[in-house]
């Protein structure tokens, strides 16, 4: 009977360490397959986010800004470079519109400088040349269409002349209405003002304007000289 005993418990224990072994085995297979899903369920969520676009997405979002702060900087250097340039044109057209004005200045003070070498030159001869006043230059310009701007120079000539004192008058021929009409200028008033008076010995030059009826055409201008309301002289201009 004592032997019958030790071996039923020989036999239990056996069955138990058999138990034990069968639930280690299966704590093992569960934790195995929990540890494969896991590392499932990282590998799917890698690859859905690879497949799905969203790591590209980060990458291409951060190239797409430095493209865009790069267009931004280069639109920054165009728009200085622009604006350099309109500075540049302002300046350039700015000087060329100077250079243009002190041209015409120029050109002007030239002229003048000529006549005033013609008005010498026509001195010289003065006093040894024929007695007499005369016109030495006389020069008219009729672009505005209703003013004559004219410049004249009188001289006299001869050796012991006196003081010549007269008057200078202009007549001007124009169409008016389709008729030609003779105006004498200025107008001289009831009091004897706008009278162009000369006084000299062997020169005067004067330079005035002379108003236009509007819509008159001018076709010629003439300057007398008058002594004592006699005619001494004329020179004319055609237009």
């Amino acid at each position: 009977m004592k032997n019958n005993s030790s071996r039923y418990k020989t036999i239990a224990s056996i069955k138990v360490i058999e138990d034990n072994n069968s639930l280690l085995r299966k704590a093992a297979v569960v934790f195995l397959f929990l540890g494969i899903l896991a590392s499932f369920s990282y590998f799917t969520y890698e690859l859905g986010g690879t497949i799905s676009g969203a790591a590209p997405a980060k990458e291409q979002l951060s190239q797409l800004k430095q493209q865009v702060e790069k267009l931004d900087s280069e639109r920054e250097q165009l728009s200085s470079t622009a604006n350099s340039a309109d500075s540049v044109l302002n300046i350039e057209r700015s000087t060329q519109k100077q250079l243009a004005s002190q041209v015409q200045a120029l050109t002007t003070e030239n002229n003048k400088l000529k006549e005033d070498l013609a008005f010498f030159e026509n001195l010289i001869p003065a006093a040894s040349g024929p007695e007499g006043v005369r016109i030495g230059a006389f020069k008219a310009d009729a672009s505005n269409k209703t003013q004559i701007q004219y410049r004249i120079l009188v001289m006299q000539g001869g050796k012991n002349v006196a003081d010549f004192m007269g008057e200078l008058q202009f007549l001007v021929t124009v169409i008016d209405n389709g008729k030609t009409v003779t105006l004498t200028l200025p107008e001289i008033k009831n009091d004897g003002a706008n009278r162009l008076k000369l006084s000299f010995k062997y020169y005067q030059r004067l330079e005035g304007t002379l108003n236009i009826p509007e819509g008159a055409v001018i076709k010629t201008v003439q300057a007398r000289i008058l002594d004592k309301g006699q005619l001494r002289t004329f020179q004319s201009i055609n237009f």
